[in-house]
């Protein structure tokens, strides 16, 4: 049986390889007239793209982190396009509403994050058939700015980049840091490697209390409103494998030069997700990059409470502004 989204399907004619995909505008709570659409990667992977209407500044591309889609934005759409910005966000593999793991459809889980690398390169042909308005930007949070670290890499042609807590490195605890290589080394000949990995397991709602992504109460409860309306967003632990490979990527993206690229990092004093020395120590050695701290925010520093989140949102819209 088909799940019930299905029905809520667009019509509206469809640009070349691209056709129309649900998109959940109650619980995202953004600009009106956003569409979204299927895309297909080069290993036939079904991914999806959120759109909302042209500004007369650009496009901002927003890149997820891990377990997010693109309705949990909307809100962001909202004050970019109040500021003057469109943006495009997107459901990499195994999230969001695109293709998830056939062993288990609430891990996440790749084997490279190449296979990412692959989302983007689909995403960007995608930009191109809808005719995306320049010039672009990019906002990459958690796990979207490691992809969007290597899509800059990769020449991913934006003006300008946003990162907010970028999963440039892993907080892990010294135990677990210990026995990291033994536990990925062994994970593949044990066949452990689609096991979720050691303190993470099965998608469950989250409580307020003590919680790692935000202290602002009515943007937590945002987010948990949007699972429990659409459980099909939802997303659990990481594979074994997921986390070899985010492990090998950060460690190879810190051994690379930073691009020649304007870039803005952001970072929650409080963060307890990603391993901030590392931002740290990338933005130290990123030509004209620029490191800013939210005194008091966790992880979500564009999901925080008013004062912290509207700072977040203006340093971002300045730095663009600064480098159009």
């Amino acid at each position: 049986m088909d799940p019930p989204w299905v029905e809520t399907m667009l019509t509206s004619p469809s640009p070349t390889g691209l056709s129309p995909a649900p998109f959940f505008d109650e619980i995202a709570e953004g600009p009106k007239g956003a569409s979204a659409w299927w895309v297909k990667s080069a290993d036939g992977t079904q991914l999806r793209l959120g759109l909302w209407p042209a500004r007369e500044k650009g496009t901002v591309l927003l890149f997820p982190g891990r377990t997010e889609y693109i309705e949990k934005y909307g809100r962001v759409a909202e004050d970019l396009a109040a500021a003057g910005y469109s943006m495009v966000a997107f459901d990499w593999r195994g999230q969001g509403l695109a293709d998830r793991p056939r062993h288990r459809r609430d891990m996440g889980h790749v084997t490279s994050f190449d296979e990412y690398r692959e989302d983007v390169a689909a995403f960007r042909a995608a930009l191109a058939a809808l005719e995306v308005r320049g010039p672009l930007y990019l906002i990459g949070h958690s796990m979207g700015g490691c992809i969007g670290l290597r899509a800059l890499h990769d020449g991913l042609p934006v003006r300008a980049a946003a990162f907010t807590g970028p999963m440039w490195g892993i907080q892990m605890t010294p135990f677990m840091r210990s026995i990291a290589s033994v536990v990925m080394g062994l994970a593949g000949p044990l066949g452990l490697g689609t096991s979720f990995a050691p303190t993470t397991g099965p998608w469950e709602p989250m409580e307020f209390d003590d919680n790692p992504l935000t202290t602002d109460r009515g943007q937590f409860d945002y987010m948990m409103r949007q699972t429990e309306r659409h459980p099909d967003l939802a997303l659990g632990g990481p594979s074994i494998l997921w986390v070899r490979a985010a492990l090998r990527e950060t460690r190879a993206l810190m051994q690379m030069p930073a691009p020649q690229l304007p870039a803005l990092a952001i970072v929650g004093t409080r963060e307890r997700i990603i391993e901030v020395p590392t931002i740290h120590t990338r933005m130290e050695t990123w030509p004209g990059g620029r490191l800013v701290e939210i005194a008091g925010a966790e992880h979500e520093v564009l999901m925080e409470s008013p004062d912290r989140r509207g700072r977040s949102l203006r340093e971002i819209t300045d730095w663009f502004t600064q480098h159009a």
